[in-house]
């Protein structure tokens, strides 16, 4: 520590861009809290923390998605750093982004209510502490372009889905209407999902088959050079 002694030091911190989808409402939601401490305190913000002296950034991260959601195994994906100099008003704070999802249901609902969170819509979203709506506008701008390329998408639907409520969740984070056709043929043409001899009957009289999405038909699929691609925008 002696030869970094005449360089000054700076705050490490983490925040963590929470999306959860509602499947009833068909809506992606952010989780935010209150601010309890100045500079900012009662402002919305994303939930974070400074990174212990003995702790990576990903475990700072997921450290304080557990503590406030109870959500240990969740996809959690490192975004960007925000290093600006006068991004906090309170001292020099370098902070790196992640970002989280889950179902809305999924989460420990007593331990966010203990904890001041609250789930808001993205697209009606409060004014957000510092550079924190900057940090939430690249994150879903990540997530729309992994949501392509990658099969995150059932991170947020429960274990059996319909063709509707996946199309529903695609449209909800890309922000746009798709062609239920296109959409149907691209994602069945893959044949990474299993047809369940189920329906789904709440929503129509027909009823829609549920099916369910084979984790390990893809995990094969792609060490032989599948490429998924679900660009439907």
């Amino acid at each position: 520590m002696k030869n970094y002694s005449k360089y000054p030091k700076y705050y490490v911190a983490v925040d963590c861009v929470i999306f959860g989808y509602d499947i009833r409402k068909k809506l992606l939601k952010l989780l935010l809290v209150k601010r309890n401490i100045d500079p900012g305190k009662g402002s919305w913000s994303l939930a974070g923390g400074f990174v212990k002296e003995k702790e990576s950034l990903d475990d700072a991260a997921a450290r304080i998605l557990r503590k406030l959601t109870g959500i240990s195994t969740v996809l959690l994906i490192q975004s960007r750093t925000y290093g600006d100099t006068d991004r906090d008003p309170g001292a020099r704070v370098i902070s790196t982004s992640y970002y989280a999802l889950t179902g809305t249901s999924e989460i420990n609902h007593e331990l966010v209510k203990d904890n001041g969170a609250h789930w808001r819509s993205v697209e009606d979203l409060p004014k957000l502490v510092f550079d924190h709506s900057k940090m939430v506008n690249q994150a879903l701008h990540d997530l729309q372009n992994l949501l392509k390329t990658k099969p995150v998408g059932f991170e947020l639907l429960p274990e059996k889905f319909t063709l509707v409520q996946l199309q529903e969740l695609y449209e909800a984070i890309l922000q746009v209407k798709v062609d239920k056709r296109n959409f149907r043929k691209k994602i069945l043409s893959m044949d990474i999902l299993e047809k369940l001899e189920e329906k789904e009957k709440q929503t129509s009289k027909k009823g829609a088959w549920y099916y369910t999405f084979k984790k390990e038909r893809y995990d094969k699929l792609s060490m032989n050079g599948f490429s998924f691609n679900l660009d439907v925008s």
